[in-house]
Formats: C-alpha cells, structure tokens, sequence
C-alpha cells in the first residue's frame, strides 16, 4: 500500500480526492495506476518532505483507491474507510505505515443525512448569485450526492484551517462530522455573502463618485467652452474657480479659499462683504504656493558676480559662499540667517541683490525702520476693516516665488507699541524650526517659508532684543578705507553717475588724485553713500558746462568748488604744537571713526573735579578711574589733587560723546599733566582701564585705525585682546601706522616717556 503525506488538505471518507500527477509520483515514488490502493497521512505542521520522520504524523488517517489515474494530468482517488495509524517507518525518503481499519460510529440515518445534503445545496445554490459567473455550477451542485463530496470538491476555496480538516476524519460520528461538514460549509457561505454584499456597495459608491466626477468633467468642459467663446461674461467667482484650481495650494489653504469663494457665491456682488472677500481670494490666488525647485549654484560664477557688485568685503563674500556651498550639499536652503551690521552706506542692502543674482532669485526687501505694529509682520485679522496681509507674505507675492531672497532692512529701528511687539513676531519668521508653517493672520492657513533665504540688515545690535538677535548671525560691514573707496569711486559710482547724467566718458575727466580729494575733504562717513553724493553732483555740474558748449570738463585743485559748492569738512588732525595735559584718542562713530583731544589742566581751587564736553555716564566713570590710577601711581603728586581744580575737557562739546573705550587716554593726559611732560601729538591710543590698571579690549578697532591714519597719527596704542581684530583691517592703514598692543598702563606711560 503506498502512503502519500498530506499537510493542509481536505481528505474526507467516501469521497473523490484530486491530486496532482507531479506530487503523486514525488510522494509515492512510482507513477500512478488505476486500482492502486494509498493510505493518506497526516502531517502534524507544515514540514519538508526530507525531514519527515514517524513522529510528524497523526493517528488517524484514510486509505482509499486510484480510479484514474490522467485526468487533465490529475489523479483521482477515491477515499474509503478511515484507518488507525500504528506505525510509521521513514527509510531513504521513502514512507510506508502499518495500520488497521478504524470503524464510524453510525448514528446518521440515510432520512437525516438526505435531509443535511438537501440544506448544503440549497445554501450553495443561495449562494451562487454572489459569484461572478456562479450560475455555470448550477448543474455541478445538483449531481453532487454526499456532502463529503461537497467538502472535497471545494475545499480550495473554503477557508478551513488545518485543524478542522483533520477534526472531520478524526471524529468517530457520522452525525457529528456532518454537522462539523454543514458547519464549514455555512460559515465559508456566510463570509461570501458578507464580503460580497461589502464589495457591491463600495462599487455601488465607487460607481457615484465615477458618474459625479464624469459629470463635474463634463460641466467643466462645457464651461470652459463657453468662457472661450465669451470671455466678457466670465463672472469673478468663476475666474477664481478656475484660479484655485490652478494654484496647487495646500490642503488647509484650499479649504479656506473655497470656503471664502463659496460664502461669495452666497452673498453676492451687492454683500458688504463682497469687497474683502474679492481681495483675500485675489491675495490667496496669486501666491506661488508651489515649491520652487532647488538649483545647483556655481560658486565660481558666484564669486565674480559678488566681485563685480562690490569692491572689498572679503569676509563677508566668505560667509556667503560658505553659505551657498552648504545649500548645494544640502539641496535646499540651508544655514543661518544672516545679520549684516555696520554704518550706512556700506552696502548691506545692496549686496543682497547680489546674492539673489550669484544665487538666480527673485529679489524682495522689506523696509522695516519705524514699524510697530505686529500685525505689520503677521498681518491684520480678515474681521477689521482695511484688513491686509503682513509685509513677509505681501514680499512673497510680490517677488511671484517660493524661494526669494528677502531683505529685512533696518531690524535695529523695529519698536514695540501697545499694537504688539513686531519684533517678537519676527521670531517665527526668522526660526527654521518653525517658519516652514507661518500662519499670516490675514491668511489663516499655514505658509512654507523655509526656502526663503533671508538677510537682515542694522546700523548696531545694541536695539535688536536678545531672543531675535540669538536667532542671526552677525556679520559685521566694517567702513572702507579711503583706498577702497577710490576704487568704489573709479569702478562703480562715477560710471554709474556719468550714465545717469548722459555723460560719455571722454566728457569728464576725475584723476585719482581729484577722487581721494573728495573721499577725504568732502565725504565724512563709514560707508559711500556721501561719496555717491558727490560724484552726482560733479556730473551734474560737469553736465550743464557741456550744455553750454563745453567739449571736455576736467576737475582739478583749483575748480573743484566749482563742482561741489560746498565748504571742504574739516577732519581734527594731530596738534602742531605739544602741550602737558592733552592726548589723541580714537573714536568710533556712526559714520566711522574720529579722533579726538583729550585735553585737561589743573587750576587753583579745592579738588574739585571739572568735566566737559557732553561726555556721557560711561565715560565719566572712566574719568573717575583715570584719577584713582593716577593718584596711585603718583603719591607725591597728592597735593597737586587736593590744592587744585582739576579739569577735563573733550572738544566739539556740542557733540555728545559716551562709550568704553577712553580709559587710557584720560589716564595718559592725566599722568601727562601732573608730570609736566608733553606726549608725541602723532601718538594715538584707545582702549578701557580697570583700577588693577590694565587695559581692557574696545569695539570698532578699523574705523578707529583709519580715522588714525587719516589724521596723520604714526603711533597707535591699542588692548592686546584687540590684536585678533588687526586681521579686519585693511592692509594699507595697517602698513601706515606702528601698532602698539598693551596689556596695562605702564606700557602706555613708559611708550609715551611719562615714567622711565
């Protein structure tokens, strides 16, 4: 008797079992013949043929008999008695079992088992009407005789787990198996019937949702045909109907549009409301809420256009092209907001327009002096009357991309009011981790703002708050030296000035010499924009004498008040005469540096303390330094102190003057006067004093140089922690003056030939 191994398959009693050719002749070993007898065994898991062993097996199995053995290259045997499986033997991949008959207990009278046949194919011919096509298995249902025959023949599409095939031959009751059978059968039914009915009326919906979007289709085509053929009556809804369609908006931002245009519909042209939502949709509508691909950046053709923009500036191109190139290892815009700080003029706005250009964007500024008002930034609630967005989003639109460069110009001279604070709303913009979902309260909806590449620009940081500030980093535009400023001159603003004027070249004639003229007695400023003034000016000038019949204008010394009209502005140069009690110092203004006179003298009094010239709260207190210092330094000079006045003036006492930088120079005039010996008026200092007498670090170290330089300074004594910021100064006032780092007082007195 051959044993074919069975795992997951529905071998019922008295019934035709379909197995194909391939797995018979692989389990069995030989081909099928007709009138072969076979014992089927089952498998207790799922388990590969070459690791069968005895114990894989159940007790109980059905033997039965091949009666064809090719139909359509399947066997059929017919099933017949259940047998109890007593051994099993496994030799070379080969397995036989020794086993006995296992008699049904017959409890099933032929009345109830007909009865039980009659109710299986009544609910399986029920049944057909939820198969696609089932009607062809009308005649096959009703030749079936048994229900065994039911099972075994559908057993590929009845979902019954292994243990439940096995339970039917396991079961000694004819009454209790057909039960077990009917049970299988309607449960498999009952799962059809529901999954059926779901599918029919998920098509039935898919079905309506088909025919409603086909007709939505229709009724736009047709109404795009007859906006087409009459244009002049495509009412406003319909124009942002077919807007919003086209503005690719997020899924928040659609809803509101559609919202608002839907209200439109409803309230008609005549609505008081009609208005603002007419200027809403048209604000939503022109957005470009599509998401700007990111493209690759030369920096080589980055660099030159920043070279050819702007003369100078070094580090700052630096930073921008570091800049760039982690936006192109990142492929989106990337890095940290940048804060431009430096004097007016020195090209922190202008540059911008450079980076859009290296960087192929559209550029947008935004004017932000004065502003407070934080519906300036957020935008004003759609419930106020006059209701308009915020300057970011109304920049965003007006640039037409997602991914501008923007210029927030002049950050420092935001200030609060009872409106709001525009410079904490300026925090979710300015934050990466938040601006890529701004909500512009005139908007409502969420807007991307991450591909922004924004630039700030401010004259100090002392007026930014702290948590904006945190949020930049500052880069700092250091004024130009006169030799930057002539080749700014000569490259940039003359033939700009000439263009502007209609001036051809050959027509105004400005050496270099005449140029440096007007850097030095004309202009008084950190940056060019006084210069640009000038060379204006000349052109105009020099395009009324052409008018007039001149061929050629030049410039010179002995006409250029002609040009200019103005008086030349008088720089403070150094002392021609040298005197105990008065030091050059360096100072740092908003349009540059400056030197200044630190003058003192003692006069017949009381100890009294004198000062002068508009000095603020800071620098009095470094003046109250510079005499502890020097009372210390000299005891025997004690009574000079106490019998006398003691006067401190700094000059221009029209000009308020205040900051931490002065300290050395109050203590040198100081130690100067009350030792009767003069100090080189061509030696310039600055920096702060402490009572341990040590020099402490100042700001605005290369304006301070240059104003030295302008001066006719020679010697400059500046804080050794200052000697870093050396690298920001320009080669050519470095190489003009001897600098000086000191690290205290003495250095400075011993320098200036006060104290051996």
């Amino acid at each position: 008797m051959l044993t074919i191994p069975v795992y997951d398959v529905a071998v019922i009693p008295h019934a035709t079992i379909y197995l194909s050719r391939e797995y018979y002749k692989r389990m069995t070993g030989v081909e099928a013949k007709a009138g072969a007898e076979v014992v089927f065994l089952f498998e207790k898991n799922d388990t590969p043929y070459n690791e069968l062993n005895a114990d894989s097996f159940e007790a109980i199995g059905v033997s039965g008999e091949v009666t064809e053995s090719n139909v359509n290259d399947y066997v059929a045997i017919k099933t017949s008695d259940r047998v109890n499986v007593k051994a099993v033997t496994v030799e070379n991949h080969m397995i036989s079992a020794e086993t006995t008959e296992r008699p049904d207990l017959d409890d099933l009278t032929p009345d109830e088992e007909k009865a039980a046949l009659k109710r299986v194919k009544d609910g399986l011919l029920n049944a057909l009407q939820y198969f696609q096509g089932g009607q062809i298995y009308r005649s096959w249902i009703m030749r079936l005789k048994s229900i065994a025959d039911v099972i075994a023949m559908s057993s590929s599409w009845l979902a019954i787990e292994p243990e439940d095939k096995y339970a039917f031959v396991a079961t000694d009751s004819k009454k209790e198996r057909t039960s077990l059978y009917e049970k299988a059968i309607f449960e498999n039914l009952e799962i059809y019937k529901v999954t059926s009915e779901a599918e029919t009326a998920q098509e039935n919906e898919n079905q309506k949702v088909y025919r409603e979007q086909a007709i939505k289709k229709q009724m736009e085509f047709l109404q795009k045909e007859l906006d087409e053929m009459h244009p002049e009556n495509v009412s406003e809804v319909r124009k942002f109907e077919i807007k919003l369609n086209d503005a690719k908006m997020n899924k928040e931002a659609d809803q509101e549009a559609r919202k608002a245009l839907n209200r439109m519909k409803q309230e008609g042209e005549n609505s008081p409301e009609y208005g603002q939502l007419y200027n809403y949709l048209d604000f939503m509508t022109s957005l470009p809420w599509k998401k700007s691909r990111f493209k690759a950046i030369d920096l080589d053709s980055a660099q030159k256009i920043l070279d050819e923009d702007h003369y100078g500036l070094k580090k700052v191109k630096e930073r921008i092209l570091q800049q760039i190139a982690v936006m192109n290892l990142n492929k989106k815009q990337s890095g940290s907001i940048l804060l431009f700080v430096g004097a007016p003029g020195t090209g922190k706005t202008s540059i911008g327009q450079s980076i859009a250009k290296a960087l192929d964007r559209d550029y947008v500024r935004v004017a932000l002096g004065g502003v407070r008002d934080e519906a300036d930034i957020r935008g004003h609630r759609r419930t106020y009357i006059g209701a308009m967005p915020g300057r970011i989003m109304d920049a965003i639109n007006k640039a037409g991309s997602s991914n501008p460069v923007m210029v927030l110009d002049e950050v420092d001279k935001l200030s609060a009011s009872y409106n709001g604070d525009p410079a904490s709303a300026l925090l979710e913009v300015l934050d990466p981790e938040q601006n890529f979902s701004f909500t512009d309260h005139y908007m409502n909806v969420p807007y991307d703002l991450s591909d922004v590449f924004f630039i700030c620009t401010a004259n100090t940081v002392d007026t930014i708050p702290e948590p904006l500030l945190n949020r930049m980093e500052v880069i700092q535009f250091n004024g130009y030296s006169p030799l930057e400023k002539k080749q700014i001159a000569r490259q940039h603003l003359l033939p700009k000035a000439r263009n502007e004027m209609g001036l051809k070249e050959d027509q105004l004639v400005i050496d270099d010499d005449m140029i440096a003229t007007v850097i030095s007695d004309y202009t008084m400023e950190a940056g060019v924009r006084g210069l640009k003034k000038r060379m204006d000016t000349i052109c105009r000038v020099a395009a009324v004498d052409i008018v007039k019949g001149a061929d050629k204008v030049e410039v010179k010394p002995d006409n250029i008040r002609h040009f200019l009209d103005m008086r030349p502005i008088i720089h403070d140069h150094i002392l021609d005469t040298k005197q105990p009690g008065i030091v050059t110092g360096l100072a740092w203004t908003q349009v540059g540096g400056e030197i200044l006179f630190i003058e003192t003298a003692l006069t017949k009094g009381k100890g009294n303390v004198i000062i002068t010239g508009q000095l603020g709260d800071v620098m009095k207190e470094s003046a109250q330094i510079a005499i502890s210092i020097v009372k210390e330094k000299f005891p025997d000079k004690a009574d000079l102190f106490e019998n006398h006045d003691l006067h401190i003036h700094v000059p221009e006492g029209a000009v308020p003057k205040d900051g931490p930088s002065a300290g050395i120079t109050l203590t040198t005039a100081l130690a100067s006067l009350v030792n009767d010996k003069v100090v080189d008026p061509t030696i310039a200092m600055t920096g702060e004093v402490s009572l341990r007498q040590k020099v402490m670090p100042i700001g605005g170290l290369p304006e301070k140089l240059m104003a030295a330089q302008r001066a006719g300074v020679k010697t400059v004594f500046i804080p050794k922690d200052n000697v870093l910021d050396l690298e920001d100064v320009a080669d050519e006032v470095k190489n003009a003056l001897d600098i000086h780092p000191v690290e205290d007082v003495d250095e400075v007195l011993k320098a200036a030939h006060i104290i051996d």
